[in-house]
């Protein structure tokens, strides 16, 4: 008796075992048909790697695990018939204390009816905030290979905008060294040109400052003509009295007694006394002072617009 009840605790252990092993396969297999990911699935053979391949662009398909027949510990008998199983198999174990009922067991018990509980009841609760987090997780990823890839053509198209870098390049130092050389032969004849242009600054100021100066002569013996008749004649009663003779026949139409205006041949008669005595006269100050001014004014011109040469005290012009 004895050693068949030391037979029979040595196989209880056992069928514990196959028991635990059975259902635990049993709730894989369930939660694999919960429609959960493949990811989160247990496939045969699981592999990981980092590159930037898509989930939807792999083409091996995962391992399956072999389906069950379903039923009573996978023999395709109906649960149901768990319970008289279960009741003909505890009356003798405990009736023969085969198996003894102790703290430990209530624990035990506690524990298996919290699994299934939670298992029953949060099962689906956990299983989809977990899957919402792979489904998260995966998002970011994506979203962080998309910026990567984005990045990439952006910075492919730069590349390839910039395959013709060099023959851009080399043309720009063709275009430089054609415009040096222009330059250059611009430069030699520049210089000419700025003379000339100088040159006709020079003498068209000289021009205007001739006509200023022979328009101020001109109103100046005007001015003391005019003057010196009026002075001559306002002292002497027979021009006037000519004078007179002479606008009353010329106001008739006719002509005075003398033949000629008498105003007029004054004012002749002044011109030729004028330039006898300008002619006879060898003061020339006032043309030395008309030079010195006039050279005084070109020197400034010349400095002030960066001339190529000046003028000396006798007029003469010189490199600078």
């Amino acid at each position: 008796i004895r050693a068949a009840i030391s037979t029979n605790n040595q196989q209880i252990p056992k069928m514990l075992r196959a028991a635990t092993s059975t259902a635990v396969k049993r709730a894989v297999l369930r939660s694999s048909s919960r429609g959960a990911p493949s990811s989160c699935a247990i496939p045969g053979n699981m592999s990981f790697h980092a590159s930037a391949k898509r989930e939807e662009e792999a083409t091996a398909d995962a391992t399956l695990p072999a389906e069950s027949k379903g039923g009573l510990f996978g023999t395709g008998l109906s649960e149901w018939f768990a319970l008289p199983v279960g009741i003909v198999a505890a009356v003798p174990l405990l009736k023969l204390d085969y198996y003894v009922i102790n703290e430990e067991t209530q624990l035990l018990a506690v524990f298996v009816a919290f699994c299934v509980t939670l298992y029953t009841q949060g099962g689906d609760a956990i299983f989809n905030a977990l899957d919402q987090k792979a489904v998260d997780l995966l998002k970011e990823h994506n979203d962080a290979e998309d910026k990567v890839i984005e990045t990439l053509e952006q910075k492919l198209v730069f590349l390839k905008a910039n395959q013709n870098m060099v023959n851009d390049f080399n043309a720009i130092n063709e275009i430089r060294a054609e415009t040096y050389v222009k330059l250059n032969a611009a430069g030699a004849i520049k210089p000419q040109h700025d003379f000339k242009a100088q040159v006709e600054r020079i003498l068209n100021m000289i021009a205007a400052e001739e006509a200023s100066v022979t328009e101020k002569t001109k109103m100046g013996l005007m001015t003391e003509a005019t003057a010196s008749v009026t002075q001559k004649f306002s002292s002497d009663k027979a021009l006037k009295k000519a004078a007179l003779d002479s606008a009353i026949a010329t106001i008739k139409g006719g002509k005075g007694k003398a033949g000629a205006d008498p105003v007029q041949a004054a004012f002749v008669q002044f011109f030729k006394e004028k330039a006898a005595v300008v002619k006879a006269s060898k003061d020339d100050s006032e043309e030395v002072a008309q030079r010195e001014s006039m050279i005084a004014k070109m020197n400034s011109v010349a400095k002030n617009e960066g001339f190529i040469f000046e003028f000396d005290a006798n007029g003469k012009p010189s490199m600078l």
